[in-house]
């Protein structure tokens, strides 16, 4: 009997088949609860994410979920721009509700599926929410443009957006990335609407995290990968902020971490590559 007890259990562990694996930075496995106690010692937590991920979209609730917990916690979004931020506090104070919403702010096609969880959670526990980037016209005027259209703007349309001029490095590792991945469509003026966005949500983060809060930050992976991105722009605002950063990778074995995603940031969550997509 203990040999056919053995033989099943055997059986059963080889047929499990993981859909994703945390790792640290260094490619160890690391456990849910590991991560999450990490998580708890920052003053900001950048999730990165794939936008069509729902791995990467049900970890970001259970992750809110567990840190609402045990701290006071804010969340902030890419997928909500600055200028929408009055409706989104009406909608999360009731003003309004989910079909006024829904029809008076700018939503990506997958909110419902995606993002609504989170702002619902929001909505349901009392937690502020603050849409941190710049409304898209405006990064699109510096990709047509250059830095110098946004001093046309007026103030009102500034005040949704990082204080001008922001700091700029052309030569961070991922935003030459971004030149070498667009091939001929790549221009300087692409890194630097890339570098607004970012400058944006650091400042929003910056300026909606009171003392003794976390705040829980959802973006694509690429803006925080390898510490840089967002996590550059809080360094040059706030020095002091104690940031921890998750990525989301694709891989075709959940074994090990793959050598090109070592060092992606601080914890790195491996979805297998047969995930399906939400889009």
């Amino acid at each position: 009997m203990l040999l056919v007890l053995i033989s099943i259990t055997g059986t059963l562990s080889a047929q499990q088949k993981p859909a994703y694996r945390i790792f640290d930075s260094k490619g160890k496995k690391v456990k849910y609860k590991k991560m999450l106690k990490e998580l708890g010692k920052a003053d900001v937590v950048l999730f990165g994410e794939y936008h069509d991920n729902p791995i990467s979209h049900w970890l970001e609730l259970e992750v809110t979920k567990d840190l609402d917990k045990q701290h006071d916690l804010i969340l902030g979004a890419e997928m909500l721009e600055r200028d929408n931020q009055d409706e989104l506090g009406k909608y999360l104070s009731n003003e309004i509700d989910q079909a006024g919403f829904d029809t008076l702010a700018r939503l990506w096609p997958n909110y419902k599926t995606d993002y609504a969880p989170l702002i619902d959670y929001a909505h349901q526990h009392g937690v502020p929410f603050i849409a941190t980037n710049i409304p898209r016209r405006y990064a699109n005027l510096v990709y047509r443009k250059d830095f110098a259209a946004l001093d046309t703007l007026s103030e009102k349309e500034k005040s949704w957006m990082a204080p001008l001029p922001i700091p700029f490095d052309s030569t961070l590792p991922t935003y030459r990335k971004i030149l070498k991945m667009m091939g001929d469509h790549g221009s300087p003026r692409l890194v630097k609407a890339q570098a607004m966005k970012d400058a944006t949500m650091a400042w929003s983060i910056v300026n909606n995290l009171p003392a003794n809060h976390l705040f829980l930050h959802f973006n694509g992976a690429f803006h925080s990968d390898f510490h840089e991105g967002i996590v550059w722009y809080l360094k040059q605002y706030k020095p002091s902020l104690r940031v921890k950063t998750i990525t989301t990778v694709s891989q075709s074995n959940l074994k090990k971490l793959e050598k090109e995603n070592l060092g992606k940031a601080d914890f790195i969550i491996a979805v297998d590559e047969d995930m399906t997509t939400t889009y």
